[in-house]
C-alpha cells in the first residue's frame, strides 16, 4: 500500500493539481453522458411504468459497487484504479488483464462518443449528418479534448467542471417545468409488460447498469488528485446519490409527459417538446452534445492513464510512460489514444469493441469487489482508509451481482472478451524492465 504523497507531486511525477470538488465534477462527467438522454425510452421499452423503480433499484444495485471503488481506493493515492486494485490483491498478471481491458474499453467508448456528438449536433447542424460534417465533430473534438488534457490536468479538470454544469442546467430547466406537466395516470397507469424471462431480466439490468457505468475510471488518476484517499470516496458517494436522484426524476418527467416514450429515438427532447415547445428541445439538444462532451472530456483524462500505468509497469513502449517534464501530464498516452480512437470512429471498425464495453466492465468489478475482501483482511482498517459500511457483506453482495450479469451477457459477448484478454497476455508474457 502506498503512503500519501507528502508534496505537490505524487510518485509518479504527476501533478497533484485536482480538488475535491473538482474530483466530484469528474465522477459525474464520467457517469452522466449520452445515456440520461435516451435511457429513459429503453428503460420504459423494457420495464413499462415500473421504469421508475427500475431506475432507482439500479441505482441502490451500482452504489454497492461505488462502495467497493470508494474503499480501495482510501487505500491508495497513486494512478491505477481497477488494475491496482487487482495487482495489489491478486498479482501482477490480473492487475495487468483489468487495465488492459478497460484500457481497450476507453478507447472504443472515446470513438462512440465522438460519433455520438455527430449525431447530436446534426439536429441543429444538418451537415454533421454528411461525411464531411462529421469527420469535423468527430475529429475536431477528439483533438480538442486531447490537447486540453495535454495541457494540464488543471484545464483538463476545469474543463470538466464548465461542462457539468452546461450538462446539468439543461436536464435541471427540463425536471423543473416538466414536473408541473406530469400526468401520473400516464407515468404509472401504463400497461404493465409480460413477465421478463432470465435473457430479457439481464438485458434490461446490463441496460440500466450501463447508464450508470464510468464510475470506476475516477481513482485511475489518483495520483493527480489532492489528498486522493479522503476525495475520492467522498466524490463516488455523493455522486452516485446525486446521479440516483437525477436519473430516476428525468425517468419520471418522460414518461409522464410523452404518450409514445417507448418509440422515441430522442425521448427527453421529445418530452421537452411537448410541455415546452420546440425552444426547450433545441436546448436539451444543446444540453445532449455538451453531456457527451463531458463525459469524453473525462474519458479523454482518464482513459489514457490506464494506458501510463501498463507502461510505467513495463508493458508497453517506454514512451507511453513518460510524464511532460513541463505540464506534468503523461501526454504521450493521451496523444496515442486519441489518435487510436480518431481511427477507430473514422472507419466505424470501434463497433464491435463498443459491444464489449459492459463485459469488460463488468470483469473490472468483479475484480474490485474481489480485491476489496483480500485487501480488507491483509490491511485492514488503517489510518486514512475510508470505512466501509456493512464490512465484507458489501463487497460480497457486489460480487454476485457482478457475477450475475455476467452471465447474461451473450455468448458472442464472452468469447470476444477471451479472445482480447488472451491478446492481452502475449504482451505480458514480453515485458521490457519497468522504469
Amino acid at each position: 500500500m502506498s503512503t500519501p504523497a507528502p508534496g505537490p507531486h505524487s510518485p509518479q511525477g504527476l501533478l497533484r493539481a485536482v480538488g475535491r470538488w473538482q474530483i466530484l465534477g469528474l465522477s459525474i462527467n464520467s457517469v452522466v453522458g449520452s445515456g440520461v438522454y435516451l435511457l429513459p425510452a429503453a428503460a420504459f421499452a423494457l420495464l413499462g411504468p415500473w421504469s421508475v423503480w427500475g431506475v432507482l433499484l439500479a441505482g441502490v444495485t451500482v452504489s454497492l459497487l461505488v462502495l467497493c471503488y470508494a474503499k480501495a481506493g482510501s487505500y491508495f493515492d497513486v494512478q491505477g484504479g481497477s488494475a491496482l486494485y487487482a495487482r495489489e490483491a491478486f498479482g501482477p498478471f490480473a492487475g495487468f488483464q483489468v487495465g488492459w481491458m478497460i484500457w481497450l474499453t476507453r478507447i472504443a467508448t472515446a470513438a462512440s462518443l465522438a460519433n455520438g456528438l455527430a449525431a447530436a449536433v446534426g439536429r441543429f447542424w444538418p451537415l454533421a449528418n454528411e461525411t464531411g460534417g462529421r469527420i469535423a465533430v468527430v475529429a475536431g473534438s477528439l483533438l480538442l479534448l486531447a490537447g486540453i488534457n495535454i495541457a494540464g490536468v488543471r484545464w483538463a479538470a476545469n474543463v470538466s467542471m464548465a461542462l457539468v454544469f452546461g450538462k446539468l442546467l439543461p436536464l435541471l430547466l427540463f425536471l423543473g417545468i416538466g414536473v408541473f406537466h406530469v400526468d401520473w395516470q400516464l407515468a404509472f397507469g401504463g400497461e404493465v409488460p409480460a413477465a421478463l424471462d432470465w435473457r430479457q431480466t439481464g438485458q434490461a439490468a446490463l441496460l440500466l447498469l450501463f447508464a450508470y457505468a464510468g464510475f470506476e475510471n475516477l481513482s485511475v488518476a489518483a495520483g493527480e488528485y489532492r489528498n486522493p484517499r479522503r476525495n475520492v470516496p467522498f466524490a463516488l458517494v455523493a455522486m452516485i446519490a446525486l446521479v440516483t436522484a437525477l436519473y430516476a426524476a428525468v425517468q419520471l418527467v418522460a414518461q409522464g409527459t410523452l404518450s409514445a416514450l417507448a418509440e422515441s429515438a430522442t425521448p427527453v427532447a421529445d418530452a421537452a417538446a411537448m410541455f415546452g415547445g420546440e425552444p426547450l428541445a433545441w436546448l436539451m439538444t444543446i444540453g445532449a452534445a455538451l453531456s457527451i462532451l463531458g463525459t469524453s472530456n473525462a474519458t479523454m483524462l482518464l482513459g489514457p492513464r490506464f494506458l501510463h500505468t501498463l507502461a510505467s509497469d513495463g508493458y508497453g513502449p517506454r514512451v507511453l510512460a513518460r510524464v511532460h517534464p513541463r505540464l506534468h501530464t503523461p501526454a504521450v498516452a493521451i496523444a496515442f489514444q486519441c489518435a487510436l480512437a480518431l481511427a477507430l470512429a473514422l472507419s466505424g471498425s470501434f463497433v464491435q469493441l463498443a459491444l464489449l464495453s459492459m463485459v469488460t466492465r463488468l470483469l473490472a468489478y468483479i475484480s474490485t469487489a474481489a480485491s476489496v475482501l483480500v485487501l480488507r483482511r491483509r490491511l485492514g482498517d488503517p489510518p486514512g482508509a475510508w470505512r466501509l459500511p456493512g464490512g465484507p457483506l458489501v463487497p460480497v453482495a457486489a460480487l454476485l451481482l457482478s457475477l450475475a450479469m455476467l452471465l447474461s451477457a451473450s455468448m458472442a459477448h464472452l468469447l470476444a472478451v477471451a479472445l482480447a484478454m488472451a491478446v492481452g497476455s502475449v504482451f505480458y508474457r514480453f515485458p521490457r524492465p519497468a522504469r
